[in-house]
């Protein structure tokens, strides 16, 4: 019984050291891989890689569970593999000009028992083809809407497109057509209302791809735009005196540049010294009948605009403007927008109120005064009745300087 006993034991210690070792021997080899991302018609790198490896076998198997190395030889007749390095800690093995069939799972095997497995995800990616981009008009006027499309052709994942003017962010509304094994082609639509500070600038189509880098396409927006008017006073620099002479000269900028530039006088006809040559106005021996309002209009195809200047001649031994000449003076400055500015009838109706009211108080004022005197004068001439007995004695009193009329007379002349 006790041999027995003892058997049993031995057998049982013999299966704890054979299945310590057996633990310790696969979990001592490790076995590891990456997942590679490689751009169509570049070179992919597939590594295997063991931890404490005890001489086992390494392979490598395509998707297709086909061994392509076998420790260092190479049972499949593609030459785009090679072998880059072998170990007993690791297999080596790259993919030269990769294509869109070659994407898949590829199996590394360690030969333990029970075999060891670890995978690695070829990912190919295809760059999309140069962005195209396209406008719905090439000219734009202002305010008006247009529109541009940029598409990018063929790429694998979808692109993202994003879409700047200038250095300002835009947003488009893109679209996602599925192609053929995974491919797709997106287009995006940028709708935008110009104005004419968007002459000339850059609209910029950027496409967003893991196989590429700054790929984008831009377009200049081409803006027309209705003329920028200004009046410029050419002589004289200061006050316009009269008997001096007056030069205006009308600038007038638009795009297209402005094909005509008229003058006119605001409700009046020109003086008849008045002269005009193209975008110049002269008029010579100033006086204040040429006071009013000289404009100058300018148009294109897309619109026109004007300016005006205020004329206001002074007397030829004025230096400075009085106080109400300044506020018209102040209306000279340019209106390139073409809005005509109009005087301030708010102020000029106030000033109205303050003279009106300071004249009635000045009329009630005087109307107190004369009256006062009025009575002060009738007062005198009753004063001798203030002594009378009776009323009789009052009136003879009253009328006593009437006795002696011949020591005291009136005489009217």
């Amino acid at each position: 019984m006790a041999s027995s006993g003892l058997g049993s034991h031995s057998i049982s210690l013999f299966f704890y050291v054979f299945f310590a070792t057996f633990l310790h021997k696969v979990q001592g080899q490790n076995l590891v891989t990456n997942n590679v991302s490689v751009v169509e018609g570049e070179m992919a790198i597939i590594s295997c890689r063991v931890k404490n490896n005890d001489d086992s076998v390494i392979q490598l198997l395509n998707p297709n569970r086909q061994t392509i190395y076998f420790r260092d030889v190479r049972p499949l007749k593609d030459s785009r593999f090679q072998l880059v390095n072998f170990s007993d800690n690791e297999l080596l093995v790259s993919l030269s000009n990769v294509s869109l069939s070659d994407e898949g799972r590829y199996v590394c095997q360690l030969y333990t028992d029970p075999p060891q497995e670890a995978y690695a995800d070829i990912t190919v990616l295809v760059p999309p083809g140069n962005p195209i981009l396209e406008s719905r008009e090439e000219i734009v006027s202002e305010g008006n809407e247009t529109e541009i499309t940029c598409t990018a052709m063929g790429s694998k994942p979808a692109s993202t497109i994003k879409w700047m003017k200038g250095d300002q962010p835009l947003q488009g509304e893109a679209t996602v057509e599925e192609l053929y094994d995974r491919m797709f082609t997106v287009t995006s639509r940028l709708r935008l209302t110009v104005s004419k500070e968007d002459d000339g600038v850059a609209v910029i189509c950027i496409i967003d791809h893991p196989a590429v880098k700054d790929f984008q396409a831009q377009k200049y927006l081409e803006v027309q735009y209705k003329p920028e008017v200004q009046i410029v006073v050419e002589f004289p620099e200061g006050l316009t005196r009269e008997g001096e002479n007056l030069e205006l000269t009308c600038k007038a900028k638009g795009k297209p540049q402005p094909h005509q530039i008229n003058w006119l006088k605001v409700d009046d006809d020109f003086p008849s010294h008045t002269m005009i040559s193209g975008s110049d106005l002269f008029i010579e021996n100033l006086n204040k009948s040429f006071n009013g309002t000289y404009r100058c209009v300018a148009s294109n195809l897309v619109g026109e605009a004007y300016d005006d200047y205020i004329l206001y001649v002074y007397d030829v031994l004025t230096t400075t403007p009085p106080p109400t000449t300044t506020t018209i003076n102040a209306f000279q400055d340019s209106r390139a927008d073409g809005a005509p500015q109009k005087i301030d009838h708010a102020v000029i109706g106030g000033i109205v109120a303050v003279v009106v009211f300071a004249m009635l108080c000045l009329l009630i004022v005087l109307g107190r005064y004369f009256a006062r005197h009025k009575g002060t004068y009738f007062t005198h001439e009753a004063k001798g009745a203030d002594d009378a007995a009776d009323a009789d004695t009052a009136i003879i009193n009253a009328e006593g300087g009437h006795n002696n009329s011949d020591d005291k007379k009136e005489y009217y002349i």
